[in-house]
């Protein structure tokens, strides 16, 4: 282990006695590494140092560190274009945004607004956000940008009208936006005040300054449209406490949201927001077994020894644990099992104690042997088809945790106190597994990747690969995306990286754009087969330019791979195309360290290579007029409504 990597680990796992002197240990570190130019070297370790527990003074010296690195390294990750419209003070927010983006391997270009002008900014066709072409808007507002609220006299009815006129100014904005950007906006909701002018009564009186912002607050999550995310400010501020939050010496002094130590927490919820619509949040989380999910040993302790369930605090906390990961997996965060074990003693509790949460039909991948870590979690990575930078690794134990930093350093490793008690939180602060959106999909994961199991054993014995896929009796069902298929399909765009011929990322309301656009076509494919439905696993858009049908995004998730649909799709492809009256196909394979499994994909399919740029991406075409004869598949295409 390098000295750098040292002391970037003895800084990640110091006590908060000893904090402050690791912290600045690790930036003379950094610095030295600058000092010498080994700037890759200096952004992986800055990169490693930005953690949502920063104080508010750290976070500067690392955005200070950041900026020196600004045109020297070259970030690899999604790009997106970031307009941040502040009805408040957004310089510090904004600085921390971009810190925590970096960090995550995010290449954001962003531009920032000037204080209070947001209405003005959007409005104006000629203002600054139309001539940088945002993707993503985040309008950063607070409670001070609401109209003047209701007297206390007012009754129900005035109070919800004051709440529907509120909410259709907003709404507007929303409206403008969509309509010159096709953009994904990200909106604040409102942090109620921390005072109570009625007291007990103010959550009871329809009209009280708390009880309208949060019916309004629950107007907007109800009823913003797909492309429109809400920002949970008014969580952040109960979390947080709301006195310390609404410390309004902080607004009206420098006009900023929160107390300056706050915006570090604020700048990484939005940041997590963000990443997600990138397609970075994580998607799987690889836990321990002993002292993680049980008190003890379950090889020394046995089945009854092991603490876990009522009868002590220690083993209710680890019951609550269970349950935590238990509801992530339900709404679609693939749980995994990584543990030195015997197999068969680590299944046990599973299987046979009582008060288990989890069980092994919530497991996507169980691997327990006494092989290192590291090894181990690129062998479920493997399995599960997704990146090591998918995963979050859980554990109890200090040198495992250490041990996957250094050797798989992709894997996400939160440090978790001693006490299973503050599990949660300890996972929960970091955000992984933020969610933009759920779709039906989401809640049937686990199915989906214990019937991928079956159908490999079914595979392995099948005599060869045209024998496996005839007796699949695989179905697809293709249909234009709309709304009932919209946020699988954003999130399929934002979240697919292996068969992806262009990556490029669309938020919802892009997509929305390009939907209601005549010139464009786009395509949602689901496939099931006899052990079980696959769900929405494909996606294409593509445009019609006169005579030639351009394809812009292919992707597929890595769930169906070798299953033939890349020629079922095409054939529905051509189809479309010869019903437009277009004469030929054009795709494009854009290069990225991930998708070169797709890398021969038109060249697969027939189509004929028509240019080639120095960093890789090619382009590729289809002469459809000679009769065109459907390629072979073992799908069947069923009505999109049967």
């Amino acid at each position: 282990m390098g000295r750098l990597e040292e002391i970037l680990e003895e800084y990640l796992t110091a006590s908060p006695a000893r904090k402050r002197d690791c912290f600045n240990l690790a930036v003379k570190a950094l610095k030295a590494e600058l000092a010498a130019e080994r700037f890759e070297e200096a952004a992986s370790g800055l990169a490693r140092m930005v953690a949502v527990d920063l104080d508010y003074p750290s976070a500067r010296t690392l955005i200070g560190l950041r900026e020196r690195l600004q045109g020297r390294v070259d970030t690899t990750g999604p790009s997106a274009r970031l307009a941040i419209l502040g009805g408040f003070t957004t310089t510090q927010l904004a600085s921390l945004i971009e810190l925590f983006l970096f960090a995550a391997g995010a290449k954001v270009e962003i531009l920032e607004s000037e204080y209070g002008i947001f209405r003005q900014d959007i409005l104006d066709p000629n203002s600054p956000l139309y001539r940088f072409h945002p993707n993503l808007v985040y309008i950063a507002v607070g409670r001070h940008d609401l109209r003047t609220l209701p007297s206390l006299g007012e009754d129900a009815q005035g109070a919800r009208e004051w709440m529907d006129t509120e909410f259709s100014q907003w709404a507007g904005l929303w409206e403008v936006l969509q309509d010159r950007l096709g953009c994904q906006i990200i909106q604040n909701n409102f942090d109620p005040p921390p005072w109570r002018v009625l007291g007990n009564y103010e959550t009871t009186h329809p009209s009280s300054p708390s009880r309208l912002i949060q019916d309004l607050n629950r107007k907007l999550a109800d009823e913003a449209p797909a492309h429109v995310l809400v920002h949970d400010v008014g969580e952040l501020a109960a979390a947080a406490g709301r006195w310390a939050w609404g410390d309004t010496r902080y607004y009206f002094e420098a006009k900023l949201p929160c107390a300056p130590e706050l915006l570090v927490d604020y700048a990484h919820s939005v940041a997590s927001l963000v990443l997600s619509q990138l397609g970075l949040g994580k998607k799987c989380l690889v836990t321990d077994l002993d002292n993680t999910l049980w008190g003890g040993v379950i090889g020394d302790d046995g089945l009854g020894g092991i603490r876990l369930g009522h009868g002590s605090g220690e083993g209710e906390a680890y019951v609550e644990f269970q349950r935590h990961l238990k509801g992530l997996q339900s709404r679609g965060v693939i749980l995994a099992v990584c543990s030195k074990n015997s197999e068969e003693l680590a299944r046990e509790p599973f299987e046979k104690h009582p008060e288990m949460a989890l069980r092994l039909e919530d497991i996507s991948c169980f691997v327990a042997n006494w092989e290192d870590k590291a090894a181990n979690l690129r062998a479920i990575a493997r399995t599960l088809d997704i990146g090591l930078n998918s995963l979050v690794f859980v554990d109890d134990n200090p040198m495992e945790r250490a041990l996957v930093r250094r050797l798989a350093p992709e894997v996400a490793v939160p440090e978790i106190p001693e006490d299973p008690a503050g599990f949660i939180r300890a996972l929960e602060k970091h955000r992984y597994f933020q969610v933009t959106s759920l779709a039906g999909e989401d809640f049937r994961r686990t199915d989906f990747y214990r019937a991928n199991a079956e159908r490999r054993e079914a595979e392995s014995a099948a005599g060869s690969l045209d024998e496996f896929l005839g007796s699949l009796r695989m179905t697809a069902k293709v249909a234009p995306i709309d709304s009932t298929n919209l946020e699988r399909c954003v999130q399929l765009i934002q979240r697919s990286n292996q068969f992806n011929l262009t990556t490029r990322r669309r938020a919802s309301g892009e997509v929305l754009a390009l939907v209601e656009d005549s010139r464009w076509v786009t395509v949602a494919v689901s496939l099931a087969d006899r052990f079980g439905d696959h769900g929405l696993i494909s996606v294409v858009l593509a445009r019609l330019e006169g005579e030639v049908f351009r394809i812009d995004t292919w992707l597929m998730s890595c769930r169906v791979l070798k299953r033939g649909v890349e020629r079922f799709l095409l054939n529905h492809l051509v189809s479309e195309a010869g019903k437009r009256g277009a004469e030929k196909l054009i795709g494009e394979y854009i290069p990225t360290a991930k998708n070169g499994l797709v890398r021969d994909h038109y060249s697969d399919l027939g189509f004929t290579r028509i240019g080639e740029e120095q960093d890789g991406s090619s382009r590729w075409e289809l002469d459809i007029t000679g009769g065109w004869t459907p390629l072979p598949t073992h799908i069947e295409e069923m009505q999109a409504n049967g």
